[in-house]
Parts: structure tokens; sequence; C-alpha cells
């Protein structure tokens, strides 16, 4: 039940909602202004390209570790002793970031976000679950991806028009400045709607020990492992799309620099709008597995159309990359999965452990398109040459097939529903441990 005055899904819990997503917001229009201000930091900061490259590297690794922490700290402390925290991280890092003189202080401030933003993402989806129920979880997921999503596609175009118009250090002040805003916003209304009882009172390294047994006891669900390697196998496939493979493939359809980075964009919203329609229709269908396999198969049949059918038109590729994007939404119904098999006050840390695992494989997954168009290359293989996107796609296509036999595989998972309308929370219970 929530707390006298709160009501779970009224005008309270949309409020605290949309500043848990304005953090999201936040974090991701951060972590693209980097590298779109690369150039301009390399030159005033006099910094080699392999400086460049570790301070983007710091940033990824110092998150995807902490964000198997984030989610359990969560669950035992609640929303509000750490997310204003985070928020606070965050931009101590972008101030740090704004005003950093050396290769040292950019290094802090990429080790300082990291451990603020590592619980951004799934704080949000924490909150939904907190504050609508968790018969609402999903599709209060899906809209948090909705936001995100929707600010990668834009906030490229938007950082570089703020560019134009000031240097990147007042930049990032700015931002900065916000951020504080937004920490306040926080520590006043960011919190859960009844208070979490934690074990901080029985001293630091018990509650440490806490911390881990939870994470613990998240491992042990082999369907949290699952969900997770789909998750992991779907969304490292959007963003290698996205970041690596989509605009060289359109370059050998014959499309321009423009378009092709207007299809990378495409991507992001069909994400966006599958976000607001796959996780409605699991909790309309009481299913999440179908849903998941035809996000599987879909993605799959785009891939290969774009791949294996000759003289596609550039316009019909882009339609097609939309509606990639759009089954890929799926991939957010693992977190519902996940969430499904674990006892309530673990939800936080179910999602956390499918993030991360899904945000290492997101770098790896990256990182193989890339390195396969140099191979690809050094073979002979024309820079625009359709072999080549084939050859570079290879990865995408094994991880797809692999999430798709994972997805025929796993338990249907959705919660049993009483007469009442109810979750069943000894059902939950009952399959976390089976």
């Amino acid at each position: 039940m929530a707390a006298p005055g709160f009501q779970l899904g009224g005008l309270k819990a949309w409020w605290v909602w949309a500043l848990a997503v304005t953090f999201v917001i936040y974090l991701f229009s951060v972590q693209t202004g980097y590298s779109i201000v690369n150039p301009q930091i390399q030159k005033s900061v006099s910094l080699s390209v392999t400086q460049v490259a570790a301070i983007a590297a710091t940033y990824t690794w110092v998150f995807a570790i902490s964000q198997f922490f984030g989610g359990a700290l969560l669950d035992r402390l609640g929303a509000h002793k750490v997310l204003p925290v985070s928020i606070a991280l965050v931009t101590i890092g972008v101030f740090i970031f704004a005003n950093a003189s050396s290769y040292t202080m950019l290094i802090v401030s990429q080790f300082v976000m990291a451990l603020g933003a590592c619980t951004g993402f799934v704080g949000a989806g924490y909150i939904g679950g907190q504050w609508f129920g968790m018969a609402k979880f999903s599709l209060m997921f899906g809209l948090v991806q909705f936001c995100a999503s929707l600010s990668s596609a834009f906030s490229v175009n938007a950082l570089q028009f703020a560019l134009n118009e000031l240097p990147w250090r007042e930049l990032f002040n700015y931002v900065g400045v916000f951020g504080i805003v937004l920490t306040l916003l926080g520590f006043i209304y960011l919190r859960n709607p009844t208070p979490v009882e934690s074990s901080e009172s029985d001293g630091f390294g018990r509650f440490v020990s806490s911390v881990l047994g939870a994470l613990l006891e998240v491992a042990k669900v082999p369907h949290v492992w699952i969900s997770a390697l789909i998750c992991s196998a779907l969304f490292g496939s959007l963003l290698a799309a996205g970041v690596v493979w989509t605009p060289k493939l359109m370059l050998t359809l014959g499309a321009s620099l423009e378009t092709a980075a207007l299809s990378a964009s495409l991507l992001w919203l069909g994400l966006a709008l599958g976000c607001l329609v796959l996780p409605a229709m699991s909790d309309r269908t009481h299913r999440r597995k179908p849903l998941i396999i035809v996000g599987c198969l879909v993605q799959l049949a785009c891939a290969a159309v774009l791949l294996y059918v000759p003289g596609i038109p550039v316009p019909l590729a882009m339609v097609i990359n939309f509606v990639f994007g759009f089954a890929n939404s799926a991939h957010m119904l693992t977190f519902s999965s996940a969430a499904d098999v674990v006892p309530p006050q673990l939800i936080g840390t179910s999602a956390a452990f499918v993030n991360g695992l899904a945000f290492i494989a997101g770098g790896f997954m990256i990182a193989a398109p890339g390195a396969r168009v140099v191979s690809g290359e050094a073979a002979g293989l024309s820079e625009h040459s359709l072999a080549l996107a084939e050859y570079a796609a290879e990865p995408l296509l094994i991880a797809l097939a692999v999430a798709l036999i994972l997805a025929m595989i796993m338990r249907e998972s959705y919660p049993h529903i009483t007469t009442s309308g109810k979750e069943s929370d000894h059902v939950q219970s009952q399959s976390a441990a089976s």
C-alpha cells in the first residue's frame, strides 16, 4: 500500500516518475555529448587519440561494473537514498568535465559520472514498479525506454546545434547547472511510496553482505540468465546496427551520408514506438514469450532482406530499419520477464542484472562489426560493397539467431492473475524458487 495521501498511479506518481525519466534523458545527453565534443576536447587539453579512447573506456567499464550493484542498492535503500545522490554524482562529473584542464581530470569526470549514471535507467524502471504497481511494471519500463530512445534519436542534433552557438566548456557548465536543479528536485521528491526497511543499522559490513546476497539470489534463477542473454543479443544488435552497420549498409545501397545517418536514427524511433506498443500488448494478452519470439523473428527477417535481397530501394530500406527498431522493443519484455520470477523486493536487482549484461554485450557487439569492417577491407573487400556489409553483419545475425533459440526454449513467465485481478505474490515467490 502507498503511504497516506499517496495514490499509486496518481498525479504524485507521475511527477516522481517524470523526475526519474528526466534523469535518464539528462545522463543520456551527457553521454552523447562526449562523442560530439571529442575533437574540441582533444585540441583544448592536448590529448592523443589513445587518451580520448581511454576516457570513453573509463566511463564504459565503470558503468558496466557498478551497474550490477545499482539495482541492489535501490532494493535495499529505496529511491530517496540512492537516486538524488546519483544525480548529484553525474552533475559533479559534468562540472569536472567542463572545467578539466588535464587528462587526469577528464578520467576522474568520467569515473564520477559513471558511478552516478549506473542507477539511472534501472532507477526509472524501479520507480515505475513502485509507484504504479508491479502490474504496470512492464508498461512503465517501456515508457522509460520510449523516452530514452527519443532522446537518443534527437539529442545528437540538439547538442550539435548548441555547440554551434556556445563553446563546449560553457555549454557543459550550463548542463551542470541544470543538474543542480534536478538534484534538488530529486532530494525533495524522489522516494518510494512507502519507506523501505533497510539493514543500515546492522553495520556497513552486513549491509554490503545484503547487497551481494541480493545479487546472488537473482543470479541463482536460471530464467533471469535466459532473459538477460536475450536482452543482450537484441539490444546489442541494435547498438551495433545503429553505430556501425546500418550507415555502412545504406551507403552500399546508394544512400547519401545524410540519409545513412537518418536511417540509423530511424532504428531508435522504431524502438521508441515499439516500447509504447509491445509492453502494453504483453499486459493485455498476459504473455511475454510469444512477443519476444516474434520480435526476434522480425529482426532476423529485416536483416536478411536488407542483406540478401538485391536491388532494394533506399526508401524501402529505411522503412525496414524502422521496423527492425520497432521489433527490437521486444528486449524490454526481458526486463519484465526477469522481474516476474523474483520476489517484488528484488525487481531493482533483477533489472540491473539484465541491463548490466546487456550493456557489456552491447560494447562487444558494437566492436565486432567494426572490427570485421577493418578485417574485410584488409582482405580486399571494397569500402562500400555489399559483400563487406554482409561480412560485418554476421555477428548480428548469429546473435539474433541465438536470441530466437533462447526465446523458444524459455518458459512463459507472466504472473498468475487471481480472480480479484491482482498478481499473486505467492506464485512469484514460487517462480523465483524454481
